[in-house]
């Protein structure tokens, strides 16, 4: 059952008990409406849409602090997702006499984190 049909019937402050009566009191109205269980065909593709979610978030996440961090070094990158992937690489292979040998294994790092979470997206 939905849980925004059972919060009528809860009497008083929220604790599991009373969730729980709350619950047993909404199951019995002939008027209430029930959520239909999932079959795992369905259940998998909840997961696979959760799974994609949270790997667009991690890529979101690393090229945001790529960008942070190749900023702080003068190095400006486009926005985006598709343009950062594109330039990217000429970027760092132009500015390879201007970096130290560790900020260069840093980005590129950094290049390699997005393109493992391409992969595991495609």
């Amino acid at each position: 059952m939905a849980p925004q049909f059972v919060k009528p019937y809860v009497k008083s402050n929220k604790n599991d008990s009373r969730d729980a009566e709350a619950i047993a009191e909404a199951v019995t109205r002939p008027t209430r409406r029930f959520v239909p269980i999932k079959d795992v065909d369905q259940q998998d593709i909840q997961a696979l849409h959760r799974v994609r979610a949270r790997l667009i978030g991690e890529r979101t996440a690393l090229i945001n602090a790529g960008h942070g961090l190749m900023h702080a070094y003068g190095i400006v990158m486009p926005k985006g997702v598709s343009k950062f992937r594109q330039a990217v690489v000429e970027k760092l292979e132009s500015e390879k006499d201007t970096l130290t040998a560790l900020s260069q294994e840093m980005f590129w790092k950094v290049v390699e984190g997005c393109a493992a979470l391409e992969k595991q997206l495609a």
